[in-house]
């Protein structure tokens, strides 16, 4: 499975599904879609949704690959 970190300000980081192109696209969208938008991920620790606000993010990384 593919994953992603996606580091915030304040130095917070998110394990995500999904490759880096689709994060950046879903970040990307959000973004374009207003200022109180957020690009919803399932967090690889949790399973759960977290919303990020494209605004706030620092870097993507790839991951491993394992979940």
């Amino acid at each position: 499975m593919a994953n992603v970190e996606i580091r915030v300000v304040g130095g917070d980081t998110y394990g995500v599904e999904g490759s880096v192109e689709e994060a950046e696209r879903m970040l990307s969208d959000a973004a374009r879609s207003g200022q109180s938008r957020l690009a919803w991920f399932k967090e690889l620790a949790s399973g759960k949704l977290v919303g990020i606000n494209p605004a706030h993010v620092i870097s993507l990384r790839a991951g491993n690959g394992s979940g």
